[in-house]
């Protein structure tokens, strides 16, 4: 993964960039199909059953959004990271609209490891990080079972010591 080239960039140093797993593609993958799947069947059923014609624009639209989703899934999943630091993790995530966030160690106050049954499936999971800023919290999807747990307690271990007085 590059680091941004923006001259009031983030200086990030010689970190490793850690990326999402693969199966998190194949999870997106599946959810857009299933989506356009379920949208094809009300449609249909609203559009020749019930005689609703203006339900076809509607679709049409909901599926090229989809559409495009399905297109950009992978390019999506290679654009989301994570940086270990000596102070703070380093997430980033977006193609077009780019974020990039630092959370302070010593500011964390919960870390929390969710999955659907989907991703249990697939064997990943979402990391989520909250802090006392709604701003900062952040959630780093498609992580693996293992490298999941590995970040949680991690962060736990790094987060006690470096905990700052409220």
């Amino acid at each position: 993964m590059l680091e941004p080239r923006g001259k009031n960039r983030l200086p990030l140093g010689d970190g490793t960039w850690h990326q999402v797993s693969p199966k998190y593609v194949l999870v997106q993958i599946i959810t857009n199909v299933f989506f356009l799947v379920v949208l094809a069947g009300v449609a249909l059923f609203l559009g020749l059953v019930l005689e609703q014609a203006w339900v076809w624009i509607p679709a049409a639209a909901l599926a090229v959004l989809q559409l495009f989703g399905l297109i950009v899934a992978r390019r999506q999943a290679r654009a989301i990271g994570y940086q270990l630091r000596d102070d703070d993790l380093v997430f980033r995530r977006g193609i077009l609209w780019q974020r990039m966030v630092a959370v302070p160690y010593g500011r964390m106050q919960l870390v929390d490891i969710t999955h659907g049954p989907l991703d249990r499936g697939f064997g990943i999971a979402q990391l989520k990080l909250v802090t006392a800023a709604a701003t900062t919290g952040i959630a780093i999807p498609g992580l693996t079972q293992d490298a999941a747990e590995h970040l949680r307690d991690t962060l736990i271990d790094v987060a006690e010591t470096r905990r700052t007085g409220l």
